[in-house]
This record gives C-alpha cells, sequence and structure tokens, in this order.
C-alpha cells in the first residue's frame, strides 16, 4: 500500500533539501549512531533513511548493501506520517507492507522499527529505523533507546545547518568590517559636499523661485558621480541590518542554564541506560540565567553528552552539573571505571573541538559544530584529563546581563 503524503509534504521537502545532506557521503557521526541502534535494539539492520519526493536514500547504514529504494515501496514514508515510533512486530500479517518485494521474498524484512527525524519545526525528514528478518518486538527500554538516537539524528542535521549559517554571518560581518573605512570616507566626505550643493540649490530655489541652471548643472554632475557610491551604502546598511537576523540565525534570549541542562540529560539518560552507564545528574542547583539560543543550545549540550555515553566503556559513569565559576558553567565529567578502564572522549573532544575549531571535516565533524554553535555564545571551553579522574569539561558561559545585539554583532570576532 502506497504511503499518502503528509499534509505538509511541500514544507517538508524545504526542510530536507536545506539540509544539503542528500546523496552526501558516509560520515562517522552517523555511522556511530546507525551501529549503536542495531546494538541496543538487537537488530541486523538499521539506517537513517530520509524520505525525497519519489525516493527513499539511506546517508547510514548498517547490515544491508541496499541504499536507495522508491518511496512507493518504503515503510519509512508510512512512519514519517507519526509522531512516534511505528512499529511492526510481522510484516506480513499487515496489509500496508505485506505485498512489497522487500518484505515478500526470501529473508525479506519481518520486522520494522522506525523513529521519525522530526525537526524543531516539526517536519519529519526521514526514520531512524532497524528491522530483521524474524517477526519480534521492541522493549520499552530499546524504544526510548531508539526514539533518543532519533533526536541525536535530527539535532545532528540541525546544528550543522545553524553552524553553516553563523559562519556566513561572520563572513558578512568581517566584510562589513574591511569595508567600513571606506564607507566612513564616502559619508564623511564626498557624499556630504554633494549633499551640502544639493541642500543649498534647493534652498535657493525655495527662496527666489528661479531655477539656476549653473548651480544645477553642478548638482546633477556632483549626485551622478556618487550614486553609485550611495547604493553601495544603503545595501551594505541593509546588510549590516541583516546579519545574523535571518531564519538560519541563533535566537538568543535570557534562559535557564540548569533547565537547559537537565532536559539535555534527560535526552540522553535512555542512550547511557542501553550501554549500561550511569549518569549522575548534579545539574539541579539554582537558576543560571545566561543569554542563549534555549532550542540550538540543549542539542549542543545533548551532542557532547552523547560523545561522553559514545566513548564511554560500558558499565562507566559520566557526571553532570552546573554551578558558577567565573560564569555559569555546565561540567561534564566523564569518569574513569574502578577497574582501570579509561574513557576515550579526551582526545575527541581535544581533536574535534579544542584544536582545530574551525576544521569541520573529519571523524568528529558533530563535535567541531558544537564548538561554533558555542563560540557563537561566547562561551568558554576548558578541557582536562587527569588519570583515575577521567575527562572533565567545563563550558562557561557570558552573564546574562550582556546585549544580544552586542553579541550578534561580535560574531565577527567569534
Amino acid at each position: 500500500m502506497k504511503a499518502p503524503l503528509p499534509d505538509n509534504e511541500i514544507e517538508r521537502l524545504a526542510a530536507l533539501y536545506s539540509l544539503d545532506i542528500l546523496d552526501s557521503p558516509p560520515e562517522k557521526d552517523f555511522d556511530d549512531i546507525v551501529a549503536l541502534a542495531a546494538a541496543v535494539c538487537e537488530a541486523p539492520v538499521a539506517m537513517v533513511s530520509l524520505v525525497d519526493a519519489d525516493r527513499q536514500w539511506a546517508k547510514s547504514r548498517t547490515g544491508s548493501e541496499v541504499a536507495e529504494t522508491s518511496r512507493d515501496m518504503s515503510i519509512c514514508a508510512h512512519a514519517i506520517l507519526g509522531r512516534d515510533l511505528l512499529i511492526v512486530p510481522d510484516t506480513r500479517a499487515d496489509n500496508r507492507f505485506a505485498d512489497m518485494p522487500a518484505v515478500a521474498g526470501s529473508g525479506g524484512i519481518r520486522f520494522y522499527a522506525g523513529a521519525p527525524l522530526l525537526t524543531t519545526d516539526g517536519f519529519a525528514l526521514g526514520t531512524l529505523c532497524v528491522m530483521d528478518v524474524e517477526p519480534r518486538r521492541l522493549d520499552m527500554e530499546q524504544q526510548q533507546a531508539l526514539r533518543a538516537l532519533a533526536r541525536q539524528v535530527t539535532a545532528q542535521l540541525e546544528l550543522r545547518r545553524y553552524a553553516f549559517a553563523l559562519a556566513n554571518t561572520t563572513a558578512r560581518l568581517q566584510e562589513l568590517e574591511r569595508r567600513k573605512d571606506d564607507l566612513a570616507g564616502l559619508v564623511g566626505g564626498e557624499l556630504r559636499s554633494s549633499l551640502r550643493l544639493m541642500s543649498a540649490y534647493l534652498e535657493r530655489l525655495g527662496d527666489t523661485g528661479y531655477h539656476d541652471a549653473e548651480m544645477a548643472d553642478l548638482v546633477g554632475r556632483a549626485t551622478a558621480a556618487h550614486v553609485r557610491g550611495l547604493r553601495e551604502l544603503i545595501d551594505h546598511l541593509t546588510t549590516m541590518a541583516d546579519a545574523g537576523l535571518g531564519g538560519e540565525s541563533l535566537h538568543m534570549r535570557q534562559c535557564d542554564l540548569t533547565r537547559v541542562t537537565q532536559r539535555a540529560v534527560e535526552a540522553v539518560r535512555p542512550i547511557a541506560a542501553s550501554k549500561h552507564i550511569w549518569i549522575l545528574n548534579q545539574a539541579g542547583g539554582p537558576s543560571l540565567p545566561i543569554i542563549a539560543d534555549p532550542v540550538r543550545l540543549e542539542q549542543v549540550l545533548t551532542h557532547l553528552l552523547f560523545a561522553a555515553v559514545k566513548y564511554t566503556p560500558e558499565g562507566g559513569r559520566v557526571r553532570v552539573g552546573t554551578e558558577m565559576e567565573s560564569g555559569p558553567t555546565v561540567r561534564l565529567d566523564d569518569m574513569d571505571l574502578p577497574d582501570g578502564l579509561r574513557p576515550d572522549l579526551f582526545p575527541h573532544l581535544y581533536y574535534g573541538a579544542i584544536a582545530n575549531p574551525t576544521d569541520v571535516p573529519g571523524p568528529d565533524r558533530g563535535l567541531a559544530v558544537a564548538k561554533r554553535i558555542l563560540d557563537a555564545h561566547h562561551a568558554t571551553v576548558a578541557l582536562s584529563d587527569r588519570p583515575g579522574d577521567g575527562t572533565s569539561l567545563h563550558v562557561v558561559f557570558p552573564y546574562a546581563e550582556m546585549n544580544p545585539a552586542e553579541m550578534i554583532r561580535d560574531l565577527a570576532v567569534a
């Protein structure tokens, strides 16, 4: 049975295309999520599947060689119609899927579970799905982990879009800064003299009622000489007003760092539980007001916590807290295990987000993107690693008194 189109299909496709993700090469960030989904759900096949206008395309997959299939033959096309998991215990017993070639054939898909990849605007881009050749079910813990991993996929996609937009904004502001002296000379010198000449001509015309041909000629030539400069000035002023204020910019406002951190912890907890990793949440103290985009900041903190869980051995411990240091601070401690096992988080944080924060490509691209978003928040990141204690990450934010408009203008030096 062919899946009907979502009610918001045009807007959904626009959101998908804006990510520029279709037909892109494999990336470790998504491969790791897919591998973890397969392990948690004990499924031989898992994939990040994006639903295009007429096809289903896998950004990442394990256990399957099929990278693309027709949307008409896609179970994921049905999954994006809902807001929660689509679980099909036995596809051959479901009239929607029983006749699909991928189901009916020998060794076909008998079990499917897909979590829609829902953006913060509510568009389902595709799914994180797991499949098996035998009918089966997922327990509650597996369902919660699959939902949480799907949110990680969506956060990765959205953070990259915002990081790219911030980079463009920064480039525009830097160009405006370089052109500032030229604009100051134009406004304060040549253009001002032309405006004085024009004002004198209009004043004389108003007083006498007679047209002065000689002065009119001077005004005409002076004005014509600076029309291009005036247009350039207006264009630059418009760009300056628009820089950082587009649909892809951060929406800065006062929020509570403690609450944002608590939400990030709860988002990652099901994934940690699937690896038997204990998250000690100490982010329950007093309110810590900061100026931030709470949605993007929560996604960044969630990704940092996910990285800690991903690079920690099974049975490990991750501690998260908020406190006041030189400013409102999030502290993440990926602790060593009693038997001497160590988390592998430090080199990924250091090389992915600290040493080369502007070099986005690589196995830790998501961490580099997270660092770029933190830079836009004027946050200071400190990283340490000590045997016996583990990896400690401190993210310190400015006090909330900072004016959001000033933060946007200061992106040029971020």
